[in-house]
């Protein structure tokens, strides 16, 4: 539940360090919390305020344009008719076209309001009541109460007569408001979207929410105070007891609105007085402590007895290839490792150094028997390749004897011409004489 104090101070509006009096708490004030409720109601009834829009019915269809079917590879949507004119042949109407309808055009009998049930409506706003009595849920919406006296904050009737706005102001900074105030001027931003070209320009924070019973004033005194709002006690609005449908909104309340409340709303067991056939919501447990419950005396001791959790075996893991559960075994296996593994290099030193020096001795370059045995093969090979060449040799210059002894006879063979220029032996001439 939301509180169960039985009594609220009221400060004296002019001096709030001075208490004037105490009021019953309203029992309004300790319904239990429906959030889910609260921003249910807050959606719907934030619908009711909206106007019919939609775009003109004929948009997009105010040209002549039929389809060319099919058979001329295009596709069949529609087509601006005519020629002589970029235009011609051009889609039209479809929402894919330049110039087209949208898809899905708003209409102006689209269901823009919502019916909002009476009975739950009232509940919000009990709930709502209920939750800025608590200052965790009030400074978890954002509001700076950290130098208020007390919530709720009961002020005296004489708050209800002032008229000017210097005078509120420097009663709600003697409320403890001066940080509240500084934060909603601070916050003022420029809106993003087209809203700030709507009359819309800037959003502001939300402040604190002045409840009052008559208005002898305080509406015009309260009404130029950025963020700062008035309602009246019989006629409270879910919209301004829960902007954006979270509920914890800092309210101050003049005393005689605080006493309404009991009129208005009167007990759980007596019903509303001044609301038809409404009592206020009750909560679904008395009792929400569940920790306390569960482990409470009477529970326990109608539960079964808790069961064992069934008995698991560890898996056996083989010391040998596991260095943790060697350890566990035997704390030196480690240092023992260690050792053999420095005697184990120890003995590797000692063999690549034996190694080296019996290669030193016994393998000297070429007098290796692998390559002792190589040569012999290699001189075996030389002999080969001059005796080859030398068979060569003498089959080339056998050759050339065949082919010059062959040129003799044909020159031989050929009868020597009178008429051959190559018979004179004139001065001019330069060819020597030809052998007989």
């Amino acid at each position: 539940m939301a509180t169960a104090r039985p009594v609220v101070s009221v400060y004296q509006f002019d001096a709030p360090s001075e208490k004037k009096d105490t009021v019953p708490m309203p029992q309004v004030l300790a319904s239990p919390l429906r959030p889910d409720l609260v921003r249910y109601i807050h959606t719907n009834m934030a619908k009711n305020k909206r106007q019919a829009m939609s775009v003109k019915a004929e948009a997009g269809h105010e040209t002549c344009a039929t389809s060319w079917r099919t058979g001329r590879a295009v596709a069949r949507i529609p087509r601006v008719s005519g020629g002589g004119t970029h235009r011609a042949g051009q889609g039209a109407y479809g929402n894919m076209a330049r110039g087209g309808h949208m898809f899905s055009a708003t209409r102006t009998w689209r269901r823009w309001h919502r019916r909002v049930n009476v009975t739950q409506k009232r509940h919000a706003v009990a709930t709502a009541l209920a939750a800025s009595t608590l200052p965790p849920l009030v400074m978890a919406r954002g509001h700076r109460i950290g130098q208020v006296a007390e919530l709720p904050l009961v002020v005296s009737d004489g708050i209800e007569s002032m008229t000017k706005t210097k005078q509120a102001i420097d009663v709600l900074k003697k409320l403890g408001c001066e940080e509240e105030l500084k934060k909603i001027v601070d916050s003022k931003k420029i809106r993003a979207g087209r809203g700030k070209m709507r009359n819309r320009r800037y959003t502001m924070r939300k402040g604190p929410l002045v409840v009052y019973l008559e208005d002898n004033g305080i509406v015009r005194a309260m009404r130029n105070i950025p963020g700062v709002e008035t309602a009246c006690v019989t006629r409270l609005n879910l919209l301004k007891l829960a902007p954006g449908g979270n509920f914890g909104r800092f309210i101050i309340w003049t005393q005689g609105a605080f006493k309404k409340l009991t009129d208005i709303y009167g007990t759980s067991k007596s019903g509303a007085p001044l609301k038809k056939n409404y009592h206020l919501p009750r909560a679904q447990m008395e009792n929400a402590d569940l920790d306390r419950i569960i482990n409470s005396t009477e529970v326990q001791s109608s539960l079964k007895p808790k069961l064992e959790a069934p008995k698991k075996f560890q898996v056996k893991v083989n010391p040998l290839k596991s260095k943790r559960v060697m350890a566990e075994l035997n704390p030196f296996a480690a240092e023992k490792g260690s050792t053999d593994k420095a005697a184990a290099q120890k003995r590797k030193a000692e063999r690549v150094k034996a190694s080296k020096e019996h290669n030193k001795k016994h393998k000297k370059g070429d007098e290796t028997f692998y390559k002792t045995l190589m040569k012999a093969f290699a001189a075996k090979a030389v002999e080969s390749e001059k005796k080859e060449e030398e068979e060569e040799k003498t089959k080339e210059e056998e050759e050339d004897g065949k082919k010059g002894e062959e040129e003799r006879q044909e020159d031989e063979a050929q009868p020597a011409d009178p008429a051959d220029p190559a018979d004179d032996h004139s001065e001019g001439s330069c060819r020597p004489p030809r052998k007989s």
